[in-house]
């Protein structure tokens, strides 16, 4: 199943999603209404390289509950992704079961490359 975890309300988010192209066919989940599951995230931090991989250190919480003076580890990043959505690297998209995380130019030509073959 192709998914899109997104913010409906982030115009970045939108933008990629209109993108990429052709996302008809994707459950598209408003991570505001229904965070990632853990066993997505769990998927995507796999794939990607570990669960800081999939964290947003541009969340605007990360720096006023002080994150950013602590040493996280893995589970600490795990655990802020499945209590507060904003901490997720977004959007997150998968597709025939591989994950792609963030927004940069690099990953939407990925998400383009895998839709379009």
């Amino acid at each position: 199943m192709n998914k899109i975890y997104h913010l409906s309300n982030c115009g970045t988010c939108q933008r990629i999603i209109g993108e990429v192209g052709d996302v008809s066919g994707f459950e598209q989940i408003d991570i505001k209404v229904q965070n990632i599951s853990p066993s997505d995230l769990d998927l995507a931090a796999e794939q990607l390289g570990g669960y800081e991989a999939v964290f947003s250190k541009r969340a605007m919480k990360y720096r006023s509950m002080g994150l950013n003076e602590m040493t996280l580890t893995e589970a600490d990043y795990r655990k802020y992704i499945l209590e507060e959505y904003t901490f997720l690297k977004r959007p997150v998209f998968f597709v025939d079961g591989r994950a792609y995380a963030g927004n940069s130019k690099k990953v939407v030509a990925s998400i383009k490359e895998a839709l379009n073959s």
